[in-house]
């Protein structure tokens, strides 16, 4: 058994998500998660910086001798897992492949849309991921840059009006197109799922950071922790600790076991 910790970074809050699946479902791993909050966003940055980074924040998970990655950003998976992949010597996933999968088996009509930051939809990953799992599949992609700042200063509720406000713009493309399934490609957005379902009624939607949590659960390519074991999760930020205690407890739906660490970024090359 091994009971070396699962790694998990995201550009901010976001990867939360995928934290709270990893504990839900494989209880016994130890967890180190690492949310870049000085530089979130990374989707409006230039693949050159997003892959810089990525790099940077692979290298800090290193330092904890982590046994697998989940890259839980949708912007760093669609720019740069590639090249994470070949550089580093330990088993890594992001979140599109998952997430794919999962829309190609949800949807009925075949018309799925996926809503992203900038670079993931510039990236084009989901699109290549889409068609590669069935090709009759249309996929409409809208980026949706406001979205993560919502999320990051806790405006989340279906009935705040400023979410509505933006929620209605960004989404009424995929209203027009009749799409029968949305992936929130951003892992920032689950937490906007009531809102979302209330100007989309009726479409399935995709969490991508929960889905790439069960695929990682599911990889044979490291051991797991020894049965009965109890794990814990350490966080660790680049900024702004006390705003991401308070507001990490709406993605985790309850406080965090440990104090948050601060990482200087500018350490890591």
């Amino acid at each position: 058994m091994d009971n070396r910790p699962i790694g998990v970074f995201d550009s901010g809050l976001g990867g939360l998500t995928a934290v709270k699946e990893f504990r839900r479902i494989l209880p016994g791993e130890d967890i180190v998660y690492f949310g870049d909050t000085a530089r979130v966003p990374y989707g409006s940055r230039s693949r050159e910086t997003i892959l810089k980074y990525a790099r940077q924040d692979v290298r800090f998970l290193l330092t904890f001798g982590v046994k697998a990655i989940l890259i839980a950003c949708g912007t760093v998976s669609a720019a740069a897992l590639p090249e994470l992949a070949q550089e580093f010597d330990v088993p890594m996933s992001g979140v599109i492949q998952p997430a794919a999968r999962r829309a190609v088996v949800a949807t009925h009509t075949g018309r799925v849309g996926l809503i992203a930051t900038q670079a993931s939809v510039r990236a084009r990953g989901f699109e290549r991921a889409m068609r590669a799992l069935e090709p009759g599949i249309t996929l409409y992609s809208d980026a949706c840059p406001l979205l993560v700042p919502l999320v990051e200063n806790g405006r989340v509720e279906r009935d705040d009006p400023v979410t509505r406000l933006v929620l209605e713009e960004c989404l009424a493309p995929m209203r027009d197109r009749s799409v029968d399934t949305l992936i929130l490609g951003c892992t920032h957005y689950p937490l906007l799922t009531d809102a979302i379902g209330a100007v989309l009624p009726g479409v399935t939607l995709i969490n991508s950071g929960a889905e790439a949590a069960r695929h990682v659960a599911a990889a044979r390519e490291w051991d797991h922790a020894e049965p009965g074991r109890v794990g814990s999760t350490r966080y660790y930020v680049s900024d702004n600790v006390e705003g991401f205690a308070r507001i990490s407890n709406l993605f985790l739906g309850r406080p965090i076991e440990h104090a948050v660490g601060l990482v200087d970024m500018e350490t890591i090359m």
